[in-house]
């Protein structure tokens, strides 16, 4: 039953749009920059005032972490809700935006046509 998820041609190919093209994993590895510096400002640095470097995150991840935000505000949650809802909007605007990158970029190389399922030759 195992092998039967991990080897759905869906999931494979929602897997390899999202993390298996260059725009996706240039993407990703800037949020990945962006949550270390988070982390060390955070953890390791001083501040007199708030930073502002958690704003770096959120505006990588937007525009889709403000429907998250909309949707909490809808439900009657106090300024975008608790810290682990932030988080999960935050993981998983950012998966959305890698995967819609991945499929953009899928179509830009293909010109925009859909593959044939006989390809021609010259």
């Amino acid at each position: 039953m195992k092998n039967q998820v991990i080897n759905h041609p869906q999931l494979r190919a929602l897997v390899r749009l999202t993390f298996g093209n260059a725009a996706s994993l240039c993407y990703l590895g800037l949020v990945l920059a962006a949550t270390v510096l988070v982390t060390v400002d955070t953890l390791f640095v001083t501040h007199e005032d708030a930073s502002f470097s958690g704003v770096w995150l959120f505006l990588l991840a937007a525009p889709t972490v403000f429907v998250f935000f909309a949707g909490s505000s809808l439900a009657g949650a106090d300024a975008g809700g608790p810290t682990w809802f932030l988080c999960l909007a935050l993981v998983v605007s950012v998966l959305v935006q890698s995967l819609a990158l991945g499929w953009f970029a899928r179509l830009v190389r293909r010109g925009g046509r859909a593959r044939s399922a006989h390809p021609q030759s010259a």
